[in-house]
């Protein structure tokens, strides 16, 4: 019921106050908290005037922790060229005196005869492009690695790919089939890397792994990885501490072609103080190896096959132990996968040089793939200078520790977010995009567009409709995988064309030439042959 006072007075301050809130909020300057970037709460933006828009391109640079992943390369070159010089020597035979022996770094063990021969691609019988997202080289040197790849592959000689990446490729999405494609058409057989112990086994489809004894450690848990073993890692981005006893079975599976049997492995480990090691083959051969304590990487080879599953076994010596993982298949076509999720590729710069060198020594890697950028790229953002220098610095890194190698940045791939319209794009993959393939152009590397190739086959929001997508829509699965692997192999197989399609015309050039000297020479030769006229 009404009674009859007036009220207004409190309205009008109750008014004031809100007014006088909203006034402060709004002087409250630009901050970042937690390392997200806040932008003032300027609700009269349209009567006061901060001059913020000064400090926007600075702010909206992408978040990105530089200083917890720094990186001197020039020091990184130095440990190298000290272990180049201080590599030990392998023994060429069982000296008497072993207290002076070589440090024996591969262990071989033939189980078969290894079929050696070359099986040449003709160029014509590859198959048809469904999606030609070409690879884009931008060596300037003449004398590209990547060229040397795609005449590798022509020639059929073996050919070792790595793809270090983040979730996106996680228990062996797009890399399965891309691995699956290149060895129908270049030969080859198995699933490639696969670590000693890893919470995330039961998730990859080309390798039952079963392990125990082992604790694993990834490269994004740094902080939390024993001391000792902070040193320890490698590109794989995993390292494996055993106890007396711990063990790990590879087998092969059908998930898809070419993965079981295979005809070679390797098992990569560390042994620092003396140890006896326990390998077996199909469940039925095996055999013991006596190690001599090293801090060098170790190898175990095994030729020969058909292998099904492989396994590895510590019997003594645990302590001075990490398990690093085996390569399944060591001939044709080898695609390893080095995925670690959440990673941005700043991690790479925590792996220990002189490890990479070595496995680059032993494994002999001809392209490193470089897939990230997913954990980088926000909506909003269109600044990743910061980011592209730390590319840069990536792919400096690579060459230093595997310098025989290609490097190729894969693009950012294509991704959707909600909008008021329903899913759309994101805003910020061209600039990241354009980020990438800078830092490739910048250090003479080579760029494939994996968004451009998504794009071709009907974007992400077809991905989704399709099932080759969560609906996240940003990550694919094994389906979507497959779709992506197809285009870069496409695009792997048109440099194999043009490599062929360039060797051809050097052999006409080079035939058109003989002739024309060959022509030379007999019309030199029938005129000396002519009789000469006598006057």
């Amino acid at each position: 019921m009404y009674d009859g006072k007036d009220y207004t007075h409190r309205s009008w301050l109750a008014a004031a106050a809100l007014i006088a809130v909203l006034v402060c909020v709004s002087l409250i300057p630009p901050r970042s908290v937690g390392g997200v970037s806040l932008r003032r709460a300027n609700i009269l933006s349209d009567l006061i005037d901060f001059g913020d828009e000064e400090a926007a391109p600075a702010a909206s640079q992408v978040p990105l922790d530089e200083e917890e992943f720094r990186i001197d390369l020039e020091k990184v070159a130095e440990q190298l060229a000290r272990h180049s010089a201080a590599a030990p020597p392998e023994p060429t035979e069982s000296p008497a005196d072993t207290l002076f022996a070589p440090v024996q770094t591969t262990f071989e063990w033939t189980i078969g005869t290894a079929d050696t021969t070359l099986h040449p691609v003709c160029a014509n019988n590859l198959p048809p492009a469904d999606v030609l997202q070409p690879i884009e080289d931008f060596d300037t040197t003449g004398s590209s690695p990547l060229q040397a790849l795609y005449d590798k592959l022509l020639d059929g000689r073996p050919v070792r790919i790595a793809v270090l990446g983040d979730s996106f490729i996680e228990g062996d999405i797009l890399t399965a089939d891309l691995r699956e494609t290149l060895q129908e058409t270049y030969g080859g057989s198995g699933t490639g890397f696969a670590p000693m112990a890893s919470p995330l086994t039961g998730f990859r489809r080309t390798v039952r792994t079963s392990a125990k004894g082992w604790t694993p450690y990834n490269i994004m848990q740094y902080k939390t990885t024993p001391r000792p073993l902070r040193s320890d890692f490698f590109v794989s981005g995993w390292v494996c501490r055993p106890e007396n006893g711990a063990q790990t079975r590879w087998e092969g599976t059908d998930a898809r072609r070419r993965l079981d049997p295979c005809e070679g492995a390797r098992i990569l480990f560390l042994s620092r103080c003396d140890s006896r090691v326990e390998v077996g083959i199909n469940d039925t051969l095996h055999r013991t190896f006596t190690v001599r304590g090293a801090d060098v990487l170790r190898q175990i080879a095994v030729s020969g096959g058909p292998i099904h599953s492989l396994s590895f076994r510590v019997a003594e010596g645990a302590p001075g132990v990490v398990g690093y993982g085996a390569l399944l298949g060591t001939a044709g076509a080898g695609v390893d996968n080095y995925s670690v999720r959440s990673n941005n590729g700043q991690a790479l710069f925590r792996t220990n040089p002189a490890l990479n060198a070595q496995a680059q020594a032993m494994i002999g890697y001809d392209l490193v793939v470089l897939q990230y950028g997913l954990n980088i790229m926000q909506q909003g953002i269109r600044n990743y200078a910061n980011y592209g220098a730390q590319i840069v610095k990536m792919i400096a890194y690579v060459r230093q520790c595997f310098p025989s190698a290609a490097v190729l940045v894969m693009g950012v791939s294509d991704r959707s977010v909600r909008t008021d319209r329903g899913f759309e794009p994101m805003d910020a993959i061209p600039y990241m995009i354009a980020c990438q393939r800078g830092a490739a152009a910048a250090q003479g590397a080579a760029f494939w567009d994996t968004a451009a190739a998504m794009g071709a086959m009907g974007g992400m929001e077809r991905f989704v409709a399709n099932g080759w997508a969560g609906k996240d829509y940003t990550h694919i699965n094994f389906a979507g995988g497959r779709e992506v692997a197809r285009a870069l192999a496409d695009a792997l197989h048109d440099g194999v064309r043009r490599s062929a399609h360039e060797r051809e015309e050097r052999r006409l050039r080079e035939e058109r030439s003989q002739c024309v000297a060959d022509s030379l020479r007999q019309a030199v030769r029938e005129r000396l042959m002519a009789p000469v006229a006598i006057k």
